[in-house]
């Protein structure tokens, strides 16, 4: 039996009281905050949501007991999770925050009953499978962590809300999700908690390298993380595949069968689409990835379809689209798909000057590297469809319409929905893991890919409208774990 040990951002070092909630798992939460902070904060506060703390500090405990108690309900484990949480001053600005972050403070590898040799787990899915208690504490270690055996590291940002802080949005401390503008608390633990339980990939994403005692070996991840461009496993890459991977967007898929077993209860189908059927070079033809835009209609069935056609320079060089259509752009954009570049001017500026030109659509073609963008703006007279590409595919497509006339191109656009794909899974129902292109630290492959849809607790973002579930047909939280061995 081995252990390597992962040292999370540190916390406060004063150990103060522990709170566990039976269920079929034990959580015990370990208040490390000094007097006066985090749980230890005693500003009055008038009860909220079905939390009836009336001080700042009680009604944190209380959303933390609620969380751990749903946790509890949905593990399976002899052994006591011991959860050391702290409320913590993190980086934000007036317009941005870090909200948390969790993980595993031990992964162990060949313990008894692991799900897999020689390779990594999280400490509390190691716990449950061993039966024992792996990290019992060492006493007199100078990390309190350490000293207490500690299996889960969770901290949030004590300052959320205040001035300079993502300010006049705190966290909303109530247990029933009506938190209208505010940030549920209770959402983001959920999620949190979920790293610690094993949510979250040891492998490093950004260099392909695994943790290693001496010898890299893999984590439990990487059995179930499937390229679709190549059809590996990480688990059968090398270094260099897998951080080509990391960034392979939406083209890392969960290969699960818990999760694909369910995926279809909680996923809506009509996956939006972009298609491409290419006379001239045939290996554009294709699905491509996509970003869509917060302004005209959402792409739907039974979608539109027609040439794709290149918008050529109207004496301004990148500046296509900022201005009105000339004749040669708008007999290529009429009843016709049109590719515009990004740059200079707003989304929706070029998308208006391409209907007014008569485009059924509009596809932006990304000048930087990196994934498809989404496409911000307003403008409600936009009634037509308006998607980016990455550079990368834009020039690809760039290639096959080398070959266009002034009306006609031999490349077909088709932007529409797919009824039997589910929306954030690939045609075989895998669910897509976070991707994004350049590698995000702490996000990517260790989340569900923002996709999905409907909203999963596991994206990297908490939306609005979760609803506290972490199972079908909620939620795939737990089937997931249920993959890796839980």
């Amino acid at each position: 039996m081995n252990k390597t040990l992962m040292r999370f951002a540190a916390g406060s070092l004063v150990a103060a009281a522990s709170l566990a909630v039976q269920a079929a798992a034990t959580i015990v939460i370990i208040n490390g905050d000094p007097a006066g902070v985090g749980f230890n904060d005693a500003t009055p506060v008038a009860p909220v949501g079905g939390n009836p703390g009336t001080t700042v500090g009680q009604q944190r405990m209380i959303v933390y007991q609620a969380v751990a108690n749903q946790w509890g309900s949905n593990l399976d484990s002899s052994v006591p999770i011991k959860v050391y949480a702290t409320w913590e001053a993190l980086s934000c600005t007036s317009t941005a925050a870090t909200l948390g972050s969790a993980g595993a403070w031990d992964v162990f590898r060949d313990f008894p009953n692991a799900p897999a040799a020689g390779t990594w787990h999280s400490v509390a899915l190691a716990n449950k499978r061993a039966g024992v208690d792996l990290t019992p504490g060492i006493p007199g270690d100078p990390d309190i962590r350490e000293q207490l055996g500690v299996d889960v590291v969770a901290r949030f940002n004590v300052n959320l809300g205040n001035a300079g802080c993502l300010d006049g949005a705190p966290f909303y401390l109530g247990l029933d999700n009506n938190h209208g503008n505010l940030i549920d608390f209770y959402s983001v633990l959920l999620h949190e908690l979920g790293h610690g339980v094993g949510f979250q990939a040891f492998t490093s994403g950004s260099t392909g390298a695994r943790l290693s005692d001496g010898t890299p070996w893999p984590s439990q991840w990487e059995r179930f993380m499937l390229d679709t461009s190549t059809g590996k496993t990480w688990l059968g890459m090398t270094n260099a595949e897998r951080a080509a991977s990391g960034i392979n967007f939406r083209r890392l898929v969960w290969n699960g069968s818990n999760v694909s077993a369910d995926a279809a209860q909680v996923l809506n189908p009509n996956s939006p689409i972009l298609s491409i059927n290419s006379t001239p070079v045939p290996s554009a033809s294709g699905s491509y990835a996509f970003g869509t835009a917060s302004f005209g209609p959402a792409l739907s069935a039974p979608g539109i379809s027609g040439q794709l056609m290149p918008f050529s320079d109207q004496g301004v060089t990148g500046q296509q689209g900022c201005a009105p259509f000339n004749a040669i752009n708008t007999l290529a954009a009429k009843n016709n798909i049109i590719m515009i570049d990004r740059g200079t001017c707003g989304f929706a500026v070029k998308a208006k000057n391409a209907q007014l030109a008569g485009a059924k659509g509009v596809i932006i073609a990304n000048n930087a590297a990196g994934t498809p963008p989404g496409l911000g703006g307003a403008d409600p007279t936009i009634t037509i469809p308006t998607v980016s590409v990455s550079l990368a595919d834009a020039i690809t497509l760039k290639s096959a319409l080398k070959f266009r006339s002034r009306t006609s191109s031999g490349v077909i656009a088709t932007m529409a929905v797919d009824p039997l794909v589910l929306t954030g899974a690939d045609p075989a129902g895998r669910v897509m893991l976070y991707t994004p292109n350049p590698f995000q630290s702490g996000s990517s492959v260790s989340h569900w890919d923002t996709f999905a849809f409907k909203n999963l607790l596991m994206e990297p973002a908490i939306n609005g409208d979760l609803t506290h579930s972490l199972t079908a047909p909620g939620d795939l939280t737990i089937n997931l774990l249920k993959d890796i061995g839980w």
